[in-house]
């Protein structure tokens, strides 16, 4: 393809020549669409099992095999709890479920009062994501023989968003965790870059370690970072933010905390951080807005 330039003009004759002069081919897409394909998602079929549920307020468990292409379980049944009893929900754990596998992208997103998902495996990026209310527990297998904190358990950008509930997830977090949260719980067991960036509320407990720019922007709530390594203060952006070693009155519902981690996700990692815990409280930092 041969371009001429001169004073006045571009040559563009090898660009819009056509490329069929005899008109025989088609000149647009006459193929038949790849239109997805028409299935029911696991999102329809938690709507359809928990609706009752929601219309007469009564108790529900379930249990189902999930997998990286069912997305955004939980959100429908969330929204029709949200449509009829508004951000009241239902009662605490109305509708539990558990779901075994590696769940797709926003699991458990726009989460809200009355609902609990629990997943037996990993989940993929977005976990959380508007979380409103409810709980979300993430935990291994239990064949698994690996240590929890020493693995990613749930992708990036979790709790994105969140306005309330809780999360438990035993292992790793990608990056961007609890970014713009105004007040969700968390406690999980390590975070990649940018956790807790323009967070404005709530409460996350890291127990183990961070990546860099950690607090970025963040202009509430508290932060407690488990630092063994004596790492953390490196990886924070202290523009907005102060670190602290616990008070006394730090204690209690940071260790009340953690308690409910080990017993929700059966995490052997917490657990030993309990049993030694006057050594444990020395190595936490408190991070809070200036």
């Amino acid at each position: 393809m041969e371009f001429l330039v001169n004073d006045s003009q571009i040559e563009l004759t090898s660009v819009l020549a056509d490329p069929d002069p005899s008109r025989t081919r088609a000149r647009k897409n006459i193929a038949p669409r790849n239109d997805l394909p028409v299935a029911d998602t696991l999102d329809d079929w938690l709507f359809d099992a928990a609706l009752r549920a929601v219309e007469n307020r009564e108790p529900i468990v379930l249990d189902r095999e999930i997998k990286n292409t069912d997305r955004t379980v939980g959100a429908r049944i969330a929204g029709e709890i949200a449509r009829v009893y508004g951000d009241l929900g239902l009662p605490h754990n109305t509708i539990r479920v558990t779901f075994r596998g590696s769940a797709g992208q926003s699991f458990g997103a726009f989460c809200i009062n009355g609902l609990h998902l629990t997943l037996i495996g990993e989940a993929n990026d977005y976990v959380g994501k508007g979380m409103a209310g409810g709980e979300i527990v993430i935990r291994l297998p239990e064949t698994a023989r690996y240590a929890s904190n020493e693995n990613a358990i749930l992708g990036n950008t979790v709790l994105y968003g969140a306005t309330g509930g809780a999360l438990f997830a035993a292992g790793i977090a990608g990056e961007r965790f609890a970014v713009r949260n105004s007040g969700a719980i968390a406690v999980v067991e390590g975070v990649g870059d940018h956790a807790c960036e323009y967070m404005t509320g709530g409460t996350i407990v890291v127990l183990g370690h961070t990546g860099r720019n950690f607090g970025a922007g963040m202009t509430g709530g508290i932060a407690f970072v488990y630092d063994r390594e004596n790492k953390f203060v490196n990886r924070l952006n202290a523009q907005l933010v102060k670190i602290e070693r616990l008070t006394r009155d730090d204690e209690p519902g940071l260790r009340a905390l953690i308690a409910q981690h080990a017993e929700k996700t059966g995490s052997v990692w917490a657990r030993g951080l309990l049993d030694h815990w006057d050594e444990t409280r020395e190595q936490f930092w408190k991070v809070s807005a200036k």
